[in-house]
């Protein structure tokens, strides 16, 4: 499964939606799903995934499934 496919997965088992709903598009407090609880078990999940350690900027900067992904670059996760 490519890394991708994998935080796709980790949106939509976390936040308890359906995949097809996880678009670069979505955004932290758009969806009744992702409040500040559920932030912080998709940072935990994607840090268990991915074998790395967040600093506090990017948790807070981690507004949307774009910005995730940019930010998984520069802890060098190939997506």
């Amino acid at each position: 499964m490519k890394n991708i496919d994998k935080l796709y997965r980790v949106f939509a088992d976390v936040l308890c939606i359906q995949q097809e709903r996880v678009t670069d598009d979505l955004t932290y407090n758009t969806i009744p799903e992702w409040d500040s609880v559920a932030h912080m078990a998709l940072v935990a999940e994607i840090e268990n995934l991915f074998e790395i350690m967040m600093d506090t900027d990017d948790i807070v900067d981690m507004s949307s499934v774009a910005k995730a992904k940019e930010i998984l670059a520069k802890y060098r996760v190939v997506m």
